[in-house]
């Protein structure tokens, strides 16, 4: 498949604005060839909200990304979309993946850090993965990555990509450069970070978005400025876990070594 991350400078509550490079970026890697987008984290909103009143006042409904669903029908492309998506009951940080054929399978950031928009949303609650024609594909949002047990559960449900659409700030630099590789390297999966640039009330973003291959090597990686990086790959090469340094005398498996009757302690809220 080939992939594309799209290292954009979101307008802060210029949803319109948001929406229109966004489905030019769209028309421009579909004349590419690209089989799938990836856009940052609150890509269409916007997410340093300092109040609750300010989270809803940028917050959309997911009927309001409808636009993208046709653009990627009619172009044949995979899009994966950040918002704050504003329901009845609360705020999420969602994002959603938009497909050729009209599916959209919507995901809602798991755990919150308390910054920016996420002090003012509700977490979602589930972990699952998206078959595509490709392969098997699972997404997390921003600080998901730091819990390792969020990756680990959609490699083991047999996701052969995650997808990390983030707002990575100042001082987020561990995560962009250290954490992923590891997310990618000990699941053996291919690991997609999309981040944004510019400055958001003060806040500014890193960049550094990056696509990784499951040994956590990299394939593509941005600066800090706005930019599109691409790769190209197989995603069933994610499907082997068995990684071989030298036949015979240096290999691992990194689901088969497991031993999963040690981690009770993983599953409580604080360990003993």
């Amino acid at each position: 498949m080939k992939l594309a991350v799209v290292q954009m400078d979101v307008v802060y509550g210029d949803f319109a604005k948001n929406l229109a490079v966004i489905l030019s970026h769209l028309e421009t890697e579909a004349a590419a060839g690209t089989d799938l987008v990836v856009f940052p984290e609150c890509a269409a909103t916007g997410y340093v909200a300092n109040s609750l009143e300010e989270a809803r006042a940028v917050a959309i409904t997911p009927n309001e990304l409808e636009p993208v669903e046709p653009a990627c029908r009619n172009l044949g492309i995979h899009a994966l979309v950040g918002y704050a998506e504003l329901q009845p009951e609360a705020i999420y940080n969602t994002a959603d993946l938009f497909s050729p054929d009209g599916r959209i399978f919507s995901y809602r950031k798991s755990h919150l850090p308390f910054i920016g928009i996420d002090r003012f949303t509700a977490p979602g609650n589930e972990l699952e993965i998206v078959e595509t024609k490709f392969g098997k594909i699972g997404i997390l949002i921003c600080y998901d990555q730091r819990a390792p047990e969020n990756a680990r559960t959609l490699a083991l449900k047999g996701a052969d990509l995650i997808l990390l659409p983030t707002n990575w700030p100042e001082g987020a630099e561990m995560s962009a450069n250290h954490i992923s590789r590891a997310r990618a390297a000990e699941n053996h999966v291919f690991y997609a970070c999309c981040n944004r640039v510019g400055t958001e009330k003060g806040t500014r973003f890193i960049g550094q978005s990056k696509i990784l291959n499951p040994s956590g090597k990299t394939l593509a990686e941005a600066g800090d400025e706005e930019t599109t990086i691409r790769a190209e790959f197989d995603l069933s090469i994610a499907r082997d876990k068995r990684v071989v340094i030298e036949a015979g005398i240096y290999e691992y498996d990194v689901f088969q070594d497991r031993r999963p009757e040690l981690y009770e302690p993983i599953t409580k809220k604080k360990a003993s």
